[in-house]
């Protein structure tokens, strides 16, 4: 068993996501920007996050809000200069708190100089640095692969007659991940911001980077159906997760490893077995982390939550760390998923859970889906498809610091709509609660900190009655009792061991410091952490 004394801090420490624009403008434009997150670097002291991760802030002509990148080694103008890059990077290690920043290696902006020279003739020498492919011998696209934003994943280029690869927008070209000046490239990139002294990456749309040499086309999903996005339309046999991906993984690997103490994150949406294959072929030849997104997706039930968790701590690899997420950018927000009433519940699963916890801004204030007026939408993917909820200007909605216009994000028009409930549902007003959400992520956050059971602890799984979900910590002689009442009838439970303990922290602070002993009884979308005292060692 792990002890806290060697846990590397990406193993004990919450990741914090912040959505760069959302976040707080000081510039007066209505677009938050690196000044305003440096301005609030004391908030992330406050709450306990020892770690930012940043959303993409490169050059960008923002058709896919900074994921087109056109310069990978510098500031967009919008958010700010390098100088206050600089700025905030200083200010964060002052403070004890890691930086993250976001790589986008999948893709380019098709301004970017790379693809401006690519597709300038067939002969350019970067020409083979993106994916280009002649028409189909019937005409049209090479192969039937499809956009995650909708439609063909193909581009004519009508200057030169073939077509480049494109998985999200036709201004995103894909780059070509066989070619080794293309990985030598972006290893270079790597080191530029490692040498500023960034902590890590997270590395976007990781499973996406190598596709099938023979551009073979993708079988149907016999499970699509109508209303569903268009790329669902057929299963990514060939366009995604091939074989070849972990190869490039471990390169990748290796050029952060020339840098002590640092990170690499992979967004991978893919079932567990797969998922599990990014921590590499062998120990320390993967990223640390690939994102865990399950607890986004699965439905919020106590059996299905204890199957997921059995099913992925019982696949993670020899050394292997666990990692959990609740909310990003791209998924609706907690709240819009599970009810207000969970949240307290959400929370506690989160940081009680074995692993790397990342928590997304605005979450610990329990801030909701905003509804987007037609005249106010920003998102290409709501474009492309409308209607069918795959829109993610919802969750993107600036952050709500207090109760003044705007909700202390901007003195102008924001570029979002800000949520209707920000004069009661703010940071200002929430940290005058005692018994609100926010005060309680703070101090199950500083429990989490101060308890090596909680952050680098076994996992048990005691089990499940009904819609609570019970769990157990420990390390050494510490131990913790963890149950979560998912449903909203009271329930009681009996484990098949003797104890007793004493309630630490509850969504309910009337049960704070209550003594229990053997059964429990949790109300309805309650939840407990409970100090066991005595007889922990059994179940």
């Amino acid at each position: 068993m792990l002890v806290s004394h060697t846990l590397h801090w990406w193993q004990k420490e919450i990741i914090y996501q912040v959505y760069p624009r959302s976040f707080k403008d000081t510039s007066g434009n209505g677009i938050g920007d690196l000044r305003g997150i440096t301005q609030k670097a004391v908030y992330f002291q406050w709450l306990g996050v020892k770690a930012v991760w940043l959303s993409p802030v490169y050059p960008s002509p923002m058709k896919d809000f900074g994921y087109d990148i056109s310069d990978y080694c510098n500031i967009h103008p919008t958010l700010g200069t390098m100088e206050d890059f600089d700025n905030l990077l200083h200010e964060l290690h002052e403070r004890g708190i890691k930086l993250i920043m976001d790589l986008v290696p999948n893709h380019t902006s098709d301004v970017h100089e790379w693809f401006m020279e690519s597709r300038k003739s067939k002969d350019n020498p970067k020409r083979d640095w993106y994916i280009w492919a002649d028409p189909a011998d019937s005409g049209g696209p090479p192969n039937n692969w499809r956009s995650e934003f909708g439609g063909s994943a193909w581009e004519l280029d009508s200057q030169t007659g073939q077509y480049y690869c494109h998985s999200f927008l036709k201004e995103q070209p894909d780059l070509n991940w066989f070619n080794p000046e293309v990985r030598e490239a972006m290893w270079e990139v790597m080191r530029f911001w490692l040498n500023k002294g960034v902590d890590g990456f997270r590395v976007d749309v990781l499973w996406y980077l190598i596709k099938d040499r023979l551009l073979r086309n993708n079988p149907p999903n016999p499970d699509w159906e109508e209303g569903m996005p268009d790329h669902d339309k057929l299963i990514t046999a060939f366009s995604n997760d091939q074989p070849e991906v972990h190869d490039v993984v471990e390169q990748m690997r290796r050029v952060v490893d020339e840098y002590p103490n640092r990170l690499i994150i992979g967004e991978i949406y893919l079932p567990v077995d797969k998922l599990v294959m990014y921590y590499g072929k062998e120990p320390d030849t993967g990223v640390h982390l690939p994102f865990n997104f399950h607890l986004v997706s699965t439905e919020w039930d106590a059996q299905q939550i204890n199957k997921l968790i059995s099913e992925y701590e019982g696949a993670l690899p020899a050394g292997g760390w666990p990692n959990w997420v609740l909310g990003n950018h791209d998924k609706s927000r907690i709240k819009a998923r599970v009810g207000e009433d969970q949240l307290f519940n959400a929370a506690l699963l989160l940081l009680t859970l074995r692993g790397t916890p990342t928590m997304y801004y605005g979450d610990e204030l329990g801030m909701n889906d905003v509804e987007i007026p037609p005249e106010k939408i920003q998102d290409p993917r709501e474009f492309r498809e409308p209607g069918i909820g795959v829109g993610r200007d919802p969750q993107r909605t600036p952050m709500q610091w207090n109760n003044s216009k705007n909700a202390g994000f901007t003195n102008h028009d924001p570029w979002l709509p800000v949520g209707a409930d920000y004069q009661t549902n703010n940071v200002d007003s929430l940290m005058e609660n005692q018994h609100g959400l926010l005060q309680f992520y703070h101090d199950l956050i500083a429990l989490r900190q101060k308890e090596p059971a909680l952050h680098g602890g076994s996992f048990h799984p005691v089990g499940v009655q009904n819609q609570l979900l019970c769990y157990r910590r420990q390390h050494e002689q510490s131990a913790f009792f963890i149950a979560l009442n998912l449903g909203k009838e009271e329930t009681s439970f009996t484990p098949s061991f003797k104890w007793r303990g004493v309630v630490e922290i509850a969504s309910n602070p009337k049960r704070k410091g209550e003594k229990i002993e053997n059964t429990i009884h949790v109300n309805g979308n309650d939840g407990l952490l409970i100090r066991i005292t005595g007889n922990s060692e059994a179940g």
